[in-house]
């Protein structure tokens, strides 16, 4: 007898839809899936006979079996065809006809003794299947509070193959999975907090600018001056995540098996810290079946590149286009794939190799020839990308040994929520949300000079030799310390601060 359903694929953060044919018949005994399937699945034939056995069925070792994945020209991977690809075997060795399952859609992994197991990329599967139609979807136990956040599906939690048969023939039937409406704690708690670093409050100034435009940066200094602590407290001030937000990066942690068992939803703005010896694959993504980087791991929060002139120079170069655009396009023979990166990258680096270039009181060894060189492993136009670059310059004893606490995040954070509140509304007309992500076209609606500012800007053009991009970039930046202030229009004062944080040639 021949049966069919429903199951989706997970192709970067967008599904397609699987349909699980199965056929068996009475001639020559044989056992095949077909469909473009990897080795997992081709290994799925073991697995579903071994957990036939275990729920208490007897396999069809004398029929004819044959598995279809459709359609054929996508290529499939992974073990979540498990859970259908046995139920439609079930079905069409049984003979039954079941038309209330056309719009249920499975997905799950059989473990030997018939357990359905974690499965990767269910927040976009159930997306999906809301989006196409269905109406109950059957999943893995473990993931049925992933699955929960998407409203408008009947979700039901499969524990084992056994317990899916004894639902849908109505013997004990499974209980449709029903969201918490218990209200957590919002109150997050950091790690770190801005008011037990001591000094640098011109670097907080400039880290609180970044934070509320989502601008990049870029923190200069001898060593031990605060550059990495400065860095990981940066997510102690950003604003809270959106729900529209959270939804986007859990879909990344979903895809990527990142996602915790205990963190249905991830409400914290990322914060990845790759190590200087990361490979490019792994910073933007990729592989034979591509998954995310850490771009895409950091998207809507921030990635942070320390010892920045350690890092490759070719890996360094494949940032350029993400910094741009907020996405990454990776092309491979099976396709093409786009992962959303739009985050804010923090780097830190010591001026020279011996890093102490910048230092007033010690002196630096190295030869001009190895700063030069030291300096230029960063490329012109990476810096070019970059809108703020601070000097960290080291902390004096006097402020080390003081008891007296600084301004905490919580205080900074508030103000760079508000900032962020009115870009929000001022792009509300736009598909962009904060300062760094807008276009050419919004920066000629929203970035209008006052008489004095132009005149400012025109000299600074001039001095400095302006690219472009840096002139764009410098009205964004000049445009988010206006939000801070409250101010509606860009004023000179703004336009001279923003021109603080341009690198010193």
């Amino acid at each position: 007898m021949f049966t069919k359903l429903s199951s989706a694929a997970a192709l970067g953060l967008d599904c397609v839809s699987i349909t699980i044919e199965v056929d068996i018949a009475g001639s020559w005994p044989g056992y095949q899936i077909v469909g473009l399937g990897d080795t997992a699945i081709q290994e799925a034939k073991e697995r579903i006979r071994t957990a036939w056995k275990n729920s208490g069925l007897k396999f069809p070792n004398n029929a004819r079996i044959v598995i279809n994945l459709a359609p054929a020209n996508v290529r499939k991977e992974g073990s979540m065809y498990d859970l259908p690809m046995a139920l439609g075997m079930y079905l069409a060795y049984e003979g039954i006809k079941m038309n209330a399952l056309e719009k249920a859609l499975f997905v799950g992994e059989l473990a030997l003794d018939g357990t359905v197991r974690h499965t990767n990329g269910i927040l976009p599967i159930a997306i999906y299947a809301t989006q196409h139609g269905f109406t109950e979807l059957y999943i893995p136990q473990a993931d049925a509070v992933e699955a929960s956040i998407v409203h408008g599906i009947t979700i039901y939690p499969v524990p084992s193959f056994r317990s899916l048969l004894d639902h849908l023939n109505g013997n004990k039937l499974l209980s449709p999975y029903t969201r918490s409406t218990e209200k957590k704690n919002n109150n997050k708690v950091y790690a770190l907090d801005m008011a037990y670093v001591k000094g640098q409050t011109f670097v907080k100034r400039a880290l609180e600018i970044a934070a509320s435009g989502a601008h990049n940066i870029l923190l200069s200094g001898p060593p031990g001056s605060g550059k990495t602590l400065l860095a990981r407290t940066l997510p102690s001030i950003l604003p809270d995540m959106t729900e529209e937000e959270a939804v986007e990066v859990t879909k990344i942690y979903s895809v990527a098996g990142m996602l915790p068992p205990e963190t249905p939803l991830i409400t914290t703005r990322p914060f990845r810290a790759p190590h200087h010896s990361a490979s490019g694959v792994s910073l933007v993504g990729g592989g034979k079946f591509p998954r995310p980087g850490e771009i895409s791991l950091s998207h809507r929060g921030v990635l942070f590149l320390d010892e920045f002139p350690e890092f490759p120079r070719h890996v360094l170069e494949t940032l350029r286009q993400p910094l741009e655009d907020g996405i990454i396009t990776i092309s491979r023979a099976q396709g093409t794939i786009t992962f959303p990166a739009r985050f804010m990258m923090v780097a830190s680096q010591n001026p020279c190799p011996c890093g102490y270039a910048s230092d007033p009181d010690i002196h630096c060894t190295c030869s001009p020839v190895m700063i030069n060189r030291y300096q230029k492993k960063i490329s012109g136009p990476l810096l070019d990308r970059i809108d703020l670059h601070v000097e960290v310059p080291r902390v004096e004893f006097e402020k080390l040994s003081t008891d007296e606490l600084a301004e905490s995040s919580k205080k900074i954070q508030n103000r760079v929520t508000a900032a962020r509140e009115r870009q929000q509304f001022r792009l509300k007309n736009t598909p962009h949300r904060t300062n760094n992500d807008m276009t050419n076209r919004d920066i000629q609606q929203f970035c209008k000079l006052e008489t004095d500012s132009v005149q400012l800007m025109r000299e600074a053009v001039n001095r400095l030799h302006l690219s472009a991009r840096s002139y764009h970039r410098m009205l964004k930046l000049a445009r988010t310390i206006a939000d801070l202030d409250s101010m509606e229009k860009i004023e000179s004062q703004h336009i001279a601060e923003a021109l603080q944080y341009r690198p010193k040639i």
